[in-house]
């Protein structure tokens, strides 16, 4: 169960725990055959295991990589917002559901893939967004030690600023009052009283962004720390993935999107982005090492300006600010600290910025 695109409704129910196997089709049976097991992405929020239907066909049909490759594809579904990723803060209602949705998939494939004709020493996990800052949750976690042999996160890592709820029992207490439950310690049994839907619904993310509040900072139902599943800070977990190949990377422009919402005028060419709102983005986006800090990245990302920059310079440099904020530069700290802690593991960085053959021209063009 999860909210629908438009946060008015719920789709889906709470029974959704399933998974799909695709294998190579052929005249031969196939047996020992590599394993790659997808993560979808959707902020934590929403998603599922066979992505968005076009036209019947699935988003994340995985026959077609399982016929060129020669490999067996897995999605699964895992529970996502409220339902998914809601704590408490203690022990009462740690959170990570989600992720443990995802290990107990991964296991279960681990477990009975050789039935399959796939290779249980041979298993890839990969994911996208959130899929991808899940892959990196995976890979680091203590629980999953022997499952994973390899692994690709695609546009998202643990490290990334939105992947780790710091302040889960505010959060959790802003759903409670949504529903009329209390704030005290009878909170977590009246939410479990509630109405799944009602909870499912009080969990969707305030769009109301600016410069100065961006939307990345209202991404609030994520993993936390839980002393479990994530027993420690995601930076010190490494060692966990000491044995595992790594291979992670971002899109060229990969947050426009999230720059769009933010400062929407950088993708109207008729209107103008003002200087002093990417300001405020650099301020809000440094918010946590403060004012001088977020006024020192403006310096830096607009030191090349000249005294009179052109609109293209400016809208270019907020897309580069969110990317670099939301996605890169933490990819690149997880890919030191992976190559840094590995023994037989071997570290890989890609950037994917070859123009998409699915979307025509756009006011972003001259930017590319």
């Amino acid at each position: 169960m999860q909210l629908n695109l438009l946060a008015t409704d719920v789709v889906g129910s709470e029974d959704c725990l399933y998974l799909n196997i695709w294998v190579p089709q052929g005249n031969t049976v196939s047996t020992n055959l590599p394993v790659m097991v997808f993560i979808y992405g959707g902020g934590f929020l929403l998603g599922g295991g066979q992505g968005a239907n076009f036209l019947d066909n699935y988003l994340y049909d995985g026959q077609e990589i399982a016929d060129r490759g020669n490999v067996i594809v897995v999605t699964f579904n895992y529970r996502v917002g409220s339902l998914g990723f809601l704590s408490s803060g203690n022990a009462e209602a740690p959170g990570n559901y989600g992720l443990w949705d995802q290990h107990t998939a991964i296991a279960w494939v681990h477990r009975n893939i050789r039935n399959f004709g796939g290779n249980p020493g041979n298993i890839t996990i990969f994911g996208e967004s959130a899929g991808a800052a899940s892959v990196n949750f995976q890979i680091l976690s203590p629980k999953n030690k022997g499952l994973i042999r390899r692994a690709i996160s695609q546009s998202g890592v643990a490290l990334c600023p939105w992947a780790v709820n710091r302040n889960p029992r505010q959060y959790a207490e802003e759903i409670a009052r949504k529903v009329g439950c209390p704030t005290d310690s009878g909170m977590v049994a009246c939410l479990r009283r509630t109405d799944p839907k009602a909870v499912t619904l009080a969990g969707n993310v305030k769009f109301s962004t600016s410069a100065s509040h961006p939307i990345v900072h209202n991404l609030a139902l994520s993993p936390v720390i839980d002393g479990d599943f994530l027993p420690a800070e995601p930076d010190t977990l490494f060692g966990n993935a000491a044995d595992i190949d790594y291979i992670a990377g971002v899109n060229d422009m990969d947050g426009h999107i999230f720059a769009t919402l933010d400062i929407p005028s950088i993708n109207n060419a008729l209107v103008s982005t003002p200087v002093e709102e990417v300001k405020k983005l650099s301020i809000a986006l440094s918010e946590s090492r403060g004012t001088d800090a977020g006024i020192a990245t403006y310096e830096e990302y607009t030191a090349n300006w000249g005294s009179k920059p052109s609109d293209t310079d400016i809208k270019k440099t907020v897309v580069d600010m969110e990317t670099d904020y939301i996605f890169l530069v933490p990819t690149q700290a997880t890919l030191y600290l992976h190559s840094d802690h590995a023994k037989s593991g071997r570290t890989y960085s890609y950037l994917f910025n070859e123009p998409s053959l699915c979307f025509t021209c756009s006011p972003m063009d001259p930017l590319q």
